[in-house]
C-alpha cells in the first residue's frame, strides 16, 4: 500500500465509525420507541378489559399517564417500565374481579 491510501484509510476510518456508530444508536432508539408502543399497547388493552369488569384501578391510570409522559420526553426505558407496571396493576385488578366473582360463595358465614 502507499502512502497516499493508507491517509485516505486513516482520515476515512473515523468518518465511518462516526457514520457506524450514529445508525447503531438510531436503531436502538426506533426499537425502544418501538418497545414502548407494544408495552403501552398491552397496558391499553389490559386497562380496557379491567374496564369491562367494572374494576380499573385508579394506580393503572396513573401509571399509563406517567407511560406517556416519559415517552413524550424520550425517556423510553422510564416509559416501558411505566407501560409494565400499568399491565400489571390492570392485571392484577382483573384477577380480583373475576376471583370474587366465585370466591364470595366460599366464605363461610358466621
Amino acid at each position: 500500500m502507499s502512502m497516499i491510501q493508507v491517509g485516505h484509510l486513516k482520515s476515512t476510518l473515523p468518518l465511518a465509525l462516526a457514520f457506524l456508530v450514529g445508525a447503531a444508536l438510531s436503531a436502538w432508539a426506533a426499537s425502544s420507541e418501538a418497545d414502548f408502543k407494544a408495552a403501552y399497547a398491552a397496558a391499553e388493552a389490559a386497562n380496557k378489559e379491567a374496564g369491562a369488569l367494572r374494576n380499573q384501578w385508579t394506580v393503572t391510570a396513573a401509571a399509563l399517564a406517567d407511560a406517556k409522559k416519559a415517552a413524550d420526553k424520550g425517556n423510553f426505558d422510564q416509559a416501558i417500565a411505566s407501560a409494565k407496571e400499568a399491565e400489571a396493576l390492570a392485571k392484577a385488578s382483573i384477577y380480583q374481579a373475576t376471583s370474587e366473582k366465585t370466591l364470595w360463595k366460599e366464605l363461610e358465614i358466621r
